[in-house]
């Protein structure tokens, strides 16, 4: 895990106290006003900009409590409006049933389509706020028949129908799915998910095969590909040992009657955020995840803007084999349920062999149904540098742009550690917030 992602979280964890009120307060921050209230099961915090807003934007996650968000301030700054929220099920994975977080973002949108002067909503998904916005939104713009899809492992619900749908869509580093983070962090040397037993020869911790503990691994492309499926072959059993178990819970035959533990081990813990586990392209940099395979747009520090390949700065995580092979870090606790609806995705390869549609957590699946204009922002100093030229380019939207923040880590801070000049990204921030602006004024006003 970057030092970077730990400390956002911290920030967002610490926000959880400011959240707590159930009845609105108004409270001057800065340039505008920012009010704390409950909405339904889920927080929020509306921060307005001093002059009235035209557009506001929604931002959420699924389990970060994101009322202190960064957008929260920046957004403001710039004459846009922001709602953000902390779900029902805020730093509790264990709880996740996911089609019920799309409740709390329309509980915000409708929120948002009753303030005075808002004429747009904008849904903001930050890191895993991509899946949780982009499936929001993939429903209430093509119905129910989106996310019932019989190839889904866990179709929705009907009582999402009738949602309203916002005016547009922000991916911010933006996950590609959860399942596909986890699919990705599974340790795929694993022979047993009890026993602690593993393949030697698939092993990403041993030098021999390109493991490396102080500077960048570097694993072969033969070992890359047997890894890949590895991981793949590891998720679709763990997916179904847990099919077999809701159905015998379904029989009456498991040990409770409506749900059950599901521990996997070595597969990264919720709280760790996204990088780190066994994810090889956070171990060698040299991995094609790190790099977007067309030209794209790259906003320099200094704020131009330059067209070339793009490749993440970020160095290469060296904790990850203590953290993995950790309990409090390396096993995720989840239910049968929050698995499946939340965490769970059938692939052939963890690198390009994924069936991004099998999910309702799938940011990549969800954009090849979304008309709303779309802006694609990755962040240069961390991991989804690839996965967001995809999200990209699955998107169906008419109106899309794909942007890069050079040196931004996942948080939108600078990555101090990813130049020997410490302030070589220094602007990352303001030049994200600037570039939304940018397209905000140019496809919302």
């Amino acid at each position: 895990m970057t030092r970077s992602f730990r400390a956002i979280t911290l920030a967002l964890l610490a926000g959880a106290v400011l959240a707590a009120p159930s009845s609105a307060r108004g409270q001057e921050a800065g340039e505008g006003k920012r009010t704390y209230f409950a909405l339904g099961p889920a927080t929020a915090v509306y921060a307005e900009p001093a002059a009235r807003a035209k557009v506001a934007a929604l931002v959420i996650h699924r389990t970060a409590n994101y009322t202190t968000h960064i957008a929260c301030n920046e957004l403001p700054k710039r004459g846009i409006a922001a709602l953000c929220m902390s779900t029902r099920f805020t730093n509790n994975e264990f709880a996740v049933d996911w089609d019920r977080i799309a409740l709390d973002v329309k509980a915000g949108v409708e929120f948002l389509r009753k303030q005075q002067g808002i004429e747009k909503v904008v849904l903001f998904g930050h890191s895993g706020g991509g899946p949780t916005t982009s499936f929001y939104q993939a429903v209430a713009e093509n119905g129910l028949g989106f996310c019932k899809d019989p190839q889904k492992l866990v179709p929705c619900r009907d009582d999402l129908t009738g949602m309203p749908k916002a005016d547009g869509l922000i991916l911010a580093d933006a996950h590609p799915g959860v399942p596909v983070i986890l699919l990705r962090s599974l340790n795929g040397s694993v022979l047993d998910e009890t026993a602690g037993k593993f393949n030697a020869a698939l092993d990403p911790y041993l030098t021999s095969n390109g493991y490396s503990a102080t500077a960048s691994s570097t694993y072969s492309p033969e070992f890359q590909a047997r890894y890949f499926a590895a991981q793949s072959a590891r998720m679709n059993a763990l997916i179904a040992t847990a099919q077999g178990r809701v159905k015998a819970i379904r029989e009456g035959k498991g040990t409770y009657p409506d749900n059950d533990l599901f521990a996997i081990p070595h597969g990264g813990n919720p709280g760790a955020g996204p990088g780190g586990a066994s994810q090889l392209h956070s171990l060698d940099t040299a991995i094609s995840l790190r790099r977007t395979r067309a030209p794209q747009k790259l906003v320099r520090n200094d704020g131009s803007i330059v067209e070339q390949i793009v490749t993440s700065v970020s160095p290469p995580e060296l904790d990850t084999k203590e953290t993995t092979n950790s309990f409090d870090r390396g096993t995720k606790i989840l239910s049968l349920r929050s698995f499946l609806s939340t965490q769970a995705v059938r692939s052939s390869n963890s690198l390009d062999g994924i069936d991004h549609c099998s999910s309702n957590n799938s940011t990549i699946c969800a954009v090849r149904s979304i008309a709303a204009p779309t802006l694609v922002v990755g962040m240069g100093g961390y991991l989804f540098i690839r996965d967001s030229e995809e999200e990209y380019e699955n998107s169906v939207a008419a109106k899309k742009e794909l942007l890069f923040i050079e040196g931004a880590s996942h948080g939108f801070t600078p990555c101090r550690n990813c130049s020997a000049d410490p302030e070589a990204y220094a602007n990352s921030v303001r030049n994200l917030f600037d570039q939304v602006k940018n397209w905000v004024d140019a496809t919302m006003r």
